[in-house]
Parts: C-alpha cells; sequence; structure tokens
C-alpha cells in the first residue's frame, strides 16, 4: 500500500477490461498502463515503487507517467475528505483505464460523473427462475421442469417485487401439501396466485452522499488549478506558454476554487433542465 498521495485510486465509469484497452498508446506506456491497470486500489504507483518491479528507470517512468496523464489515463490532484468538517485535503492519484478527455476531468472533480459501477451483464437466469428450479431439492414431488420454471417465473417474480423472501416462498409453496401430488405445475401456479403477499411500503431512498470536493494539480510541476486551466493535466507554463506568475495558492484559496467549480456545474445544471 501506498504513501498518501501516491495511491492508485480508480476512477468512476471504467469499461470492462478488454485486450487493446492500452493499443492506442508507444509500447511503454502500454506495458506501465496495463500493470498500473492490474493493480488494486491503494496500491503505491510512486515512481520508486514502479521502478523497483518494471524494467524501466525513474526517469523514464516520469516521463510515461507524464505521458499517460496526457492521454487521459491519470490525473493527479487534491480531494476533500467525505465527511469530514475540516478542511483537510488529502493529495490523490486517479487511474482510468478509459481515456477520458479534459471535459470528463473537469466532470469528475465537481462530482457530476456519477460514482457507480459500470453495469455488469445480468444473469442468464433470474431469481425467481433458480428458485422455482430447485423446489424439488425441498419437496421432491414438486420438481418442475424448465418449461414449468419459464412459466411460472413472472408469477415469482411478484413476490420478490413485493419484497417476499426465498424462505417465506418455499414455505408457502411447500407447506402442507397433498399426497400424492398429481401435477406439480398446476399446484404452483394456484398457491403462486392465491397466497400472493401484499405489496409493501417502499423504504425511502436515503439521500444522495455529497460530491467530493477535487482540485487537479499539473502533471510536472504540482501547481494547483481548476481543470480547465489544465488541458491535457499541465498548466499552460509547462506547456510553454507564457503565464503571469502567481504566488502558490493557499489550502483555503484551492478549497474556495472546488467550491466556485462546483457552484457554476450546478448552475449550468439548473440552466439545462430549466
Amino acid at each position: 500500500m501506498a504513501n498518501p498521495g501516491y495511491g492508485k485510486r480508480s476512477a468512476t465509469g471504467q469499461r470492462p477490461h478488454t485486450a487493446p484497452d492500452f493499443a492506442h498508446l508507444p509500447p511503454r506506456e502500454a506495458a506501465i498502463a496495463a500493470y498500473i491497470d492490474r493493480l488494486p486500489d491503494g496500491s503505491d504507483i510512486s515512481v520508486k515503487t514502479l521502478a523497483r518491479v518494471l524494467p524501466y528507470g525513474q526517469c523514464a517512468l516520469r516521463t510515461a507517467l507524464n505521458a499517460l496523464q496526457r492521454a487521459g489515463h491519470l490525473r493527479r490532484g487534491a480531494e476533500h475528505l467525505t465527511g469530514s468538517d475540516s478542511a483537510r485535503w488529502v493529495t490523490r492519484t486517479w487511474f482510468s483505464r478509459s481515456a477520458r478527455d479534459d471535459a470528463w476531468w473537469a466532470a469528475f472533480t465537481t462530482g457530476d460523473v456519477p460514482d457507480a459501477p459500470v453495469p455488469t451483464q445480468r444473469p442468464t437466469r433470474s431469481r425467481a427462475f433458480i428458485l422455482l428450479a430447485a423446489l424439488g431439492r425441498t419437496a421432491p414431488s414438486l420438481s418442475l421442469s424448465a418449461a414449468d420454471c419459464a412459466a411460472l417465473e413472472p408469477l415469482a417474480a411478484v413476490w420478490f417485487d413485493r419484497g417476499a423472501t426465498e424462505p417465506e416462498m418455499l414455505h408457502a409453496l411447500t407447506a402442507g401439501l397433498p399426497t400424492p401430488v398429481h401435477r406439480a405445475s398446476s399446484l404452483v401456479r394456484r398457491r403462486l396466485t392465491d397466497k400472493l403477499p401484499p405489496e409493501r411500503a417502499p423504504h425511502p431512498a436515503p439521500p444522495a452522499p455529497r460530491p467530493a470536493l477535487r482540485v487537479m494539480e499539473c502533471g510536472k510541476c504540482g501547481a494547483p488549478g481548476l481543470p480547465e486551466a489544465l488541458p491535457g493535466g499541465e498548466c499552460a507554463e509547462c506547456r510553454g506558454r507564457p503565464v503571469s506568475r502567481k504566488a502558490p495558492l493557499t489550502p483555503a484559496q484551492v478549497h474556495t476554487r472546488a467550491a466556485q467549480a462546483r457552484a457554476a456545474a450546478a448552475g449550468q445544471r439548473e440552466r439545462t433542465h430549466a
């Protein structure tokens, strides 16, 4: 695990891993990106640590990481601790398997990118189908064919929609069975219909957590700034453009700029929905 500021933090909205994820990068940068991508969150990806495990020197690694930043896979910055009432900020290094443009990273800093994983593929068999197929294990006389399970699946799914649990359904379907059971599918259909539980009042959704405040830093000199001032992850001075010299921002100024960025983004969303 890494010291503060050098631990890998996966960006949100990652696409599933595929072989050509980094085929657009030069071979060295592609190899380094693939290695970082395989590491779990919190792993140390500082130049010194990478140099001990990869066949590249620190200078080459520093150049490659800057190239990954310009390509949209890496960003360095600061994040306000979620749930903290203080002005405490921590240094972060974010990595994205998907190459992101500057507009995406700007939205990421203001919390406009949802912190949700990429949806996984739905299972081939639903929860209701699996329960029906397993009825024969609890009550052998209720063994159903695949066709029976598929036909009864919508009725069983309504039970789950109304908050029923697997033990509740099993008890309702298997308790007090007649002897013998002449037609299992008809009996299960009748019980699914007659014993359907009433609808339950939905639980109120918890309030959405506030997005974390984030400020990006130049990949070369480390100067903080708003995302739109750091295209490609580098400030204008490091890109060779003349800029006015300013004193380094204090932590309070960094916090203020981040709050301004969030307020501007919120205003833009309100105008868009209006």
